[in-house]
C-alpha cells in the first residue's frame, strides 16, 4: 500500500494536471469562437463572388465539360489540412483516411500525385497511410494568420500548374459541425465548375436593379475567380482550425471526467490511509497509557 507522503503527491500531480486540462479547456473554446466568426465574415463575401460570376457567365455560351476517360489518367494534387499539435483525438486519422480514400476515386494517376499537409501531425498521418509529403505548412496560429497561409497555398497552387502539369487540385479538410462535432470534407479546388454559376439563375437576384458591369469580360473574370480559389482555401482552412479545437474540446472534456473520477478515489484512499494512522497512533497511546497504568 502507499504511505501517506505518496499519496499526498499523487493528489498534488492530478490537481495540477486538471488545471492544465481545464485550461485547454478554456483555450479551444475561445479558439472555436474566432474561427467561427472567421467563417461566418467569409460566408457573405463568398455570396458576393458567387452571384460576381453568375452575372459574368450568363452571356458566355455554356460548353459542356469534357467527358473523363478511364484511360485518361492526370495528375492529382491534394491540399489536407490537419494540426500541428495533438490532444485533439482521431482529427488527424479520420482526415488523412478519408483523403487517401477520395484520391483513390478519382481518376488521376495514383503513382505520380502531389500532396501539400498543412499540419505535422496530419502529414505524418499521411505517410503512415503510404503517401509521399512533397510540402508540409505550419498550421495558422490565429485567425489573422490564415491569410498569410493562403498565399503560400495559392502560389504553390501556381506552381504546380505551370511546371508540374496537374489537372485536378482537391482540398481535404474536417468542416466543422456546430458543437464538438466534424465531418471530413472534399472539395474540388480546380478545374472550376463553371456550370454551378450558372445555376444561380434559378434563384431570385437580392435587388431590384438588374446586374451588370462595365470593365473587360476576362479581366473581371479573372479577379473573381481568384478571388473564388482565395476565399474557398480561406474557408477549408478555418473550418479545419474549428474543428480541431472543437476535438480538442471533446478530447479535454473526457480527460477532466477521468481526472474528476481518478481524484475522488485518491482522495477516498488517502483519507482512509490517514484514518488508519491517526487510529493506530491512538491505539499507541492508549496501550502505552494502560501499561503505565499497571505498572503504579
Amino acid at each position: 500500500m502507499e504511505s501517506l507522503e505518496q499519496l499526498h503527491n499523487l493528489l498534488d500531480s492530478l490537481e495540477e494536471l486538471r488545471t492544465i486540462v481545464k485550461t485547454m479547456k478554456a483555450l479551444s473554446a475561445a479558439s472555436i469562437r474566432q474561427y467561427e466568426q472567421a467563417v461566418s465574415a467569409l460566408g457573405g463575401y463568398y455570396r458576393t463572388i458567387e452571384r460576381g460570376l453568375h452575372v459574368v457567365l450568363k452571356d458566355m455560351q455554356r460548353s459542356p465539360p469534357p467527358p473523363r476517360h478511364a484511360a485518361d489518367f492526370k495528375r492529382l494534387a491534394a491540399i489536407v489540412f490537419g494540426s500541428d499539435h495533438g490532444l485533439c483525438g482521431r482529427f488527424n486519422e479520420e482526415i488523412s483516411g478519408y483523403a487517401v480514400q477520395s484520391m483513390a476515386s478519382v481518376q488521376a494517376n495514383a503513382n505520380n500525385r502531389l500532396i501539400l499537409a498543412v499540419g505535422a501531425r496530419v502529414a505524418a498521418s499521411l505517410e503512415q497511410e503510404g503517401e509521399v509529403i512533397e510540402e508540409n505548412f505550419l498550421v495558422p496560429g490565429s485567425a489573422v494568420q490564415i491569410t498569410a497561409t493562403v498565399q503560400q497555398i495559392l502560389l504553390k497552387v501556381d506552381d504546380w500548374r505551370e511546371h508540374a502539369g496537374v489537372h485536378y487540385v482537391y482540398l481535404f479538410y474536417n468542416r466543422h459541425s456546430g458543437g464538438r462535432g466534424y465531418s471530413p470534407t472534399r472539395l474540388e479546388l480546380l478545374p472550376i465548375d463553371l456550370q454551378r454559376f450558372h445555376r444561380l439563375e434559378e434563384e431570385a437576384w437580392p435587388s431590384r436593379s438588374l446586374p451588370t458591369f462595365s470593365m473587360d469580360r476576362e479581366n473581371l473574370l479573372k479577379h473573381l475567380l481568384n478571388q473564388y480559389l482565395f476565399v474557398s482555401i480561406f474557408r477549408a482552412c478555418a473550418e479545419s482550425q474549428a474543428s480541431e479545437h472543437a476535438s480538442r474540446l471533446a478530447a479535454m472534456q473526457s480527460a477532466q471526467r477521468n481526472l474528476d473520477e481518478r481524484l475522488e478515489d485518491v482522495t477516498r484512499i488517502f483519507r482512509r490511509a490517514r484514518q488508519n494512522v491517526i487510529t493506530s497512533e491512538l491505539l499507541d497511546v492508549v496501550a502505552g497509557f494502560e501499561a503505565i497504568t499497571a505498572d503504579e
